[in-house]
């Protein structure tokens, strides 16, 4: 008995409970066949549009991501922007003329702190950069450093969120969302937007900060694992062949169209059933994608992978390019997850280890991008959800620092050797060419080719727009 007879024999068993069962049952079942090709047409649709590749509004700079994002919020003080006062004031109240702030622990009336680095000026461009970052030293004229950056989250919850969704409130589709649904997919058999992160602690948020908000959930990041494989599950199990997966899937599919039919409201099941078939498809291309094995040994020695302290990330990093050059838009690499860059005490100690853990990794991603001929169309970008406080907290910590911190750009058309904006000669506000979350975003989909004031969403008959209506492209960063 055929899929659409055995459903026909079950309307006359059953009261008809909407105006789907209604049709399905109008004229002796035929309205099931008008039904029928609505769903497959509307099936075909959700399955070969959210993905397939788009035009961008614009030239593109660049046609991958990959955002390093460093959770809890490194200090822009002791890293890339040296504030001589801060010594001479030590141990002082934060003078008036700087304003007030403020933090976390209240008004921010705790005494300045001093930061303890060797500073010097690297490359063509003469960029300040600290002794806890040696590596990145070399790499310094690839960079456009943003030394005015601000963000209206003051706690983690909430900066790390507008960090990765434009809003500090959840909800809302990550930047990693947008670049999915604004230009589809490069890569068949790969995600098109995938998470790498570090350690078995949680992000801030957990896997809110790279999904798909509002729009249908086959936008939303994918998450690879620590672990070898990163993929779980991926491998088929022993004596399973590829026809007998084929056909599993199939009949998985069939049942799973079969209950989105009914329910065409849960994007979350098309979701599903898209990953199923991407998993398959991921079979043969991911164990490629993800074997690292198949690198150099003076690959794995510049990522730092033969060094326990740099392991981790080194493994991230070099992963983030593997993916990149396949066809994977937008890649995510969170270190510290869990909020470990988050010094309230101990900055001394908590940066130097992180700094050790991400400089050498860090520097080698953006040298080996530029080698391989990838660096053009690969946007890079490093920074955290906000800085630090020049005033101390618990004697040898700094708070959160949303008003004034720092970030870099590396390649995707951004110039290199460049340095914007700036903060108060204590490194509490900017004071020049500000750039907050929103233009840091619009600047993002810009060097992708996408306005990020075209690019909308219809949510509840509302148009959605990735910034909320704000921000602007940096035209040093992107031109006019």
């Amino acid at each position: 008995m055929s899929s659409l007879a055995r459903h026909h024999r079950l309307l006359h068993h059953a009261p008809a409970t909407s105006r789907r069962d209604w049709l399905a049952r109008a004229g002796s079942g035929f309205g099931a066949l008008a039904l029928a090709a609505l769903e497959h047409e509307a099936a075909l649709a959700a399955t070969s549009a959210p993905l397939a590749p788009k035009s961008p509004h614009a030239a593109a700079r660049a046609t991958s991501v990959i955002f390093l994002f460093m959770e809890g919020g490194p200090s822009h003080l002791d890293t890339f922007d040296p504030k001589p006062l801060l010594r001479r004031l030590a141990g002082q109240p934060l003078p008036e003329s700087f304003g007030r702030v403020i933090t976390p622990m209240g008004e921010g009336e705790s005494p300045l702190l001093a930061d303890r680095r060797t500073w010097a000026r690297h490359g063509r461009c003469g960029a300040w950069v600290s002794d806890w970052l040696p590596h990145t030293t070399g790499i310094v004229d690839d960079l456009a450093i943003l030394r005015s950056c601000v963000s209206d989250g003051l706690n983690h919850s909430g900066g790390v969120c507008q960090m990765n969704t434009g809003s500090v409130l959840g909800g809302r589709p990550s930047l990693g969302a947008w670049t999915t649904y604004g230009l589809g997919s490069e890569s068949r058999d790969l995600p098109a937007f995938v998470v790498l992160q570090d350690g078995d602690g949680q992000v801030v948020n957990g896997p809110r900060n790279w999904a798909a908000g509002f729009m249908p959930a086959v936008y939303q990041g994918t998450r690879l694992g620590t672990g070898t494989p990163p993929i779980a599950n991926l491998t088929a199990p022993r004596g399973v062949g590829p026809a007998r997966q084929a056909a599993k899937l199939a009949f998985l599919t069939e049942l799973n169209r079969a209950r989105a039919a009914a329910t065409p409201e849960q994007t979350e099941l098309e979701a599903r059933i898209q990953s199923y078939e991407l998993a398959y498809r991921m079979q043969a291309a991911a164990p490629l994608a993800v074997d690292l094995g198949a690198e150099t040994a003076e690959t794995h020695r510049l990522y730092g992978l033969d060094e326990p302290a740099t392991a981790v990330c080194g493994r991230n990093c070099l992963l983030a390019r593997r993916l990149v050059e396949r066809g994977v838009r937008f890649v995510q690499v969170y270190h510290g997850a869990g909020s470990k860059w988050d010094a309230h005490a101990g900055i001394e100690k908590n940066h130097a280890e992180l700094c050790r853990q991400v400089d050498q990794p860090v520097a080698a991603l953006v040298r080996d991008l530029k080698r391989r001929g990838l660096l053009d169309s690969t946007l890079v970008v490093w920074g955290g959800e906000f800085g630090r406080t020049p005033m101390s907290e618990k004697g040898d910590g700094r708070d959160h620092n949303p008003y004034g911190f720092t970030m870099w750009m590396a390649g995707g058309g951004v110039p290199g050797g460049i340095e914007i904006g700036a903060t108060d000669d204590v490194g509490l506000h900017q004071i020049a060419d500000r750039l907050h979350v929103h233009d840091i975003h619009a600047t993002i989909l810009r060097a992708l080719g996408l306005d990020h004031l075209r690019l909308e969403f219809a949510s509840q008959g509302r148009p959605e727009r990735p910034t909320l209506n704000e921000g602007r492209p940096h035209p040093r960063l992107v031109g006019r």
